[in-house]
This record gives C-alpha cells, sequence and structure tokens, in this order.
C-alpha cells in the first residue's frame, strides 16, 4: 500500500486543490492512502497573511473531500516535519514551493526510499488571487 502526503492552507477551497488531491490519489492508488496536512494559522503566516478560515474549519473541509483518506495538522510550513513522522512513498509538492525548502525534503524521501512529485502551479487557481479578486470587486 502506498502513501502520499500533500499539504494544503484550504483557506478558499478550488479546483487547483482538488485537481492536486486528485492525482495525489491517483499516485496511491486503488489500495494506497492520501494524507493530507492542513497548515496551522502559525505555519501559514510564515509566509501569508492569516487565513481567514479558522484551522478547525480548514480542517474539516479537508476531511470531507472524497480524495482524502485522513488529515493531520502541519505546524509548520515545511511539511519535513511530517513526512518523517508519516513516512510516506510520496509527497506531492507545487512548483510554486522554493527549490531550497522542496531540496531539503527530496533528500529526505530518497533517504526512505521515496520520491517527491512536483505539481505545475497554476496561479488563476489561487486562493490568493481569488481573494484579490474578491477584494476588488
Amino acid at each position: 500500500m502506498k502513501i502520499v502526503y500533500s499539504y494544503y492552507v484550504l483557506d478558499i477551497v478550488h479546483k487547483g486543490h482538488l485537481h492536486m488531491m486528485k492525482n495525489s490519489k491517483a499516485m496511491a492508488g486503488e489500495d494506497g492512502k492520501l494524507i493530507v496536512g492542513i497548515l496551522t494559522d502559525e505555519a501559514v503566516m510564515e509566509k501569508k497573511p492569516q487565513p481567514i478560515l479558522s484551522f478547525e474549519e480548514r480542517m474539516d473541509l479537508a476531511s470531507s473531500i472524497k480524495y482524502v483518506d485522513g488529515v493531520v495538522a502541519q505546524s509548520s510550513y515545511s511539511p519535513l516535519e511530517n513526512i518523517k513522522h508519516i513516512r510516506p512513498d510520496i509527497l506531492m509538492e507545487s512548483s510554486s514551493h522554493a527549490e531550497a525548502d522542496i531540496g531539503k525534503c527530496r533528500d529526505y524521501m530518497e533517504s526512505i526510499g521515496g520520491r517527491v512529485i512536483i505539481i505545475p502551479y497554476y496561479p488563476a487557481q489561487s486562493s490568493t488571487n481569488i481573494k484579490k479578486t474578491i477584494n476588488n470587486k
């Protein structure tokens, strides 16, 4: 059974999130599991403004998405602590994240026989841009 780990802020759920989760679940295979990390408010604020939705709401949203088999808190913007604990076969990453940050996770994943898959980031499917659009209207 493959375990795939993917992580999100999930403040505004959009098609990009769903595509990432669907692809992540597909990488796990029929008998595999997709574990989703939801960043705590403190973890988000390491790089972005505080989310609008509460952490609990964001956890509930993630739990209700059909591709997700389990949800965990992620207390740092980097998934490194969680992947050390969960030891997934695959870490799904976004091309929007810094290569230096991804590299640390890649080193760990390779050390346990796992791998990192980087999915392209689509700015049109961005919570930040959706918030900007709402504010401008």
